[in-house]
């Protein structure tokens, strides 16, 4: 296995965060990694289900809150979700993948079509993870919306160079989690900075 490839497949994420959902309903961490697969698949109602359970267990679980977050947020519901991944940072400012949780308050405020606070999220995130590419893209759309072009082009030059098989699989197909008309948003905004896919 290579540097940067996954241990386990989706699937397997899937199947393995399922069985320990079996094997102990109350355990609020299964529940909350068995959201965030179902969450990945599109199912925002399942996941919605498992989340709040979790939380039901562990009312201040941080992974909780930030895996709530991110499917308020992917199913239409930016600024909601946007609060409870803002209480899940509160709750836990050493988690190991702050990086996606500060990232996801960046996509709620461009989902909200709050551009500009989404450069400016967009552009904190990057100063405490510059090698996080995935940033890069929405705030290279969210320069888009705003009419900042030129940087616009020069932050989605950045964002294919630095990952270029990343911004493949995450522009070139529309992932399950990403609504039709969010994705189209997206791509609009990219191609408005000088994305010709």
């Amino acid at each position: 296995m290579g540097i940067g490839e996954p241990r386990v497949t989706a699937g397997e994420a899937f199947a393995l965060a399922r069985r320990a959902v079996a094997l102990d309903g109350n355990d609020a961490e299964a529940r909350t990694c068995f959201g965030e697969q179902l969450n990945a698949t599109g199912d925002y109602e399942g996941a919605l289900a498992e989340v709040e359970s979790a939380l039901a267990i562990s009312p201040n679980l941080a992974n909780a809150y930030g895996a709530l977050g991110a499917v308020l947020m992917w199913s239409g519901d930016p600024k909601k979700g946007r609060a409870a991944l803002e209480k899940g940072i509160r709750l836990d400012r050493r988690n190991p993948n702050m990086n996606l949780r500060v990232l996801d308050v960046t996509i709620s405020y461009y989902l909200s079509r709050e551009y500009d606070t989404a450069v400016e999220a967009a552009e904190r995130t990057i100063r405490y993870y510059p090698d996080f590419s995935n940033t890069y893209r929405w705030l290279a759309a969210a320069l888009g919306q705003t009419g900042r072009i030129e940087e616009a082009k020069e932050v989605l030059k950045t964002a294919i160079t630095m990952a270029p098989t990343s911004f493949d699989s995450f522009v070139r197909r529309r992932v399950p989690w990403h609504r039709p008309e969010d994705y189209a948003h997206m791509l609009e905004d990219l191609r408005k900075a000088g994305w010709e896919g």
